[in-house]
């Protein structure tokens, strides 16, 4: 498929697309940040990890990424007092496991235990990394500024990990209300850098 040339876009007829009318409370479905997570927090000996999609990054190096966390979560309070947490992202065979995560509480269950996921020793932070995750991500807060207005913390990654023998794993992405995409085909693009 061509592109066109100017002349050819101006003269030829266009029909003038159909839209509607899209709820204000749905445009999160249209740009979902990026694949679900599983924030692991701990606090006074209790670890307890909840599902995240609105998240995004806002620096390289250091890694930073941005995330809102709920004032009525239950990780809420400990990630306020403890300033530090796990990201483990789950790949598509978590998928059910992450739903039921994030439609329960810490306050009512140890979600570790109920899904059977396995609480690893992080080297920088007392939450635990998730076994199963192929990523997991060590992360300390290092601005608070917004917390208190938007529910969003700036983390910064201070240790990283990566499950060498996961090949390709598909990340699943939230587009409300029970409905996920399956990451899809990949492509590569020339890009300025190699």
């Amino acid at each position: 498929m061509g592109v066109r040339s100017r002349a050819e876009r101006t003269t030829a007829p266009q029909a003038k697309p159909r839209l509607k009318n899209l709820p204000l409370s749905e445009v999160y479905k249209l740009i979902e940040p990026g694949p679900v997570a599983l924030l692991a927090t701990a606090r006074n000996g209790r670890p307890n990890v909840m599902t995240m999609s609105w998240h995004m990054m806002v620096e390289f190096e250091p890694p930073l990424i941005a995330c809102v966390v709920s004032d009525r979560n239950f990780s809420f309070d400990a990630l306020r007092a403890t300033k530090e947490c796990v990201i483990g992202i789950p790949s598509v065979d978590l998928a059910v496991k992450a739903v039921w995560i994030g439609n329960s509480s810490g306050r009512d269950a140890d979600k570790f235990e109920a899904v059977g996921l396995t609480q690893m020793a992080a080297s920088c932070v007392g939450a635990p990394l998730i076994g199963e995750c192929f990523a997991n991500l060590e992360c300390k807060v290092v601005d608070s500024g917004f917390v208190k207005k938007y529910n969003l913390f700036i983390l910064e990654v201070v240790k990283a990990w990566i499950n060498p023998t996961r090949k390709n794993p598909k990340t699943i992405h939230h587009h409300g209300f029970g409905k996920f995409v399956v990451d899809g085909e990949a492509i590569t693009l020339k890009s300025r850098k190699p």
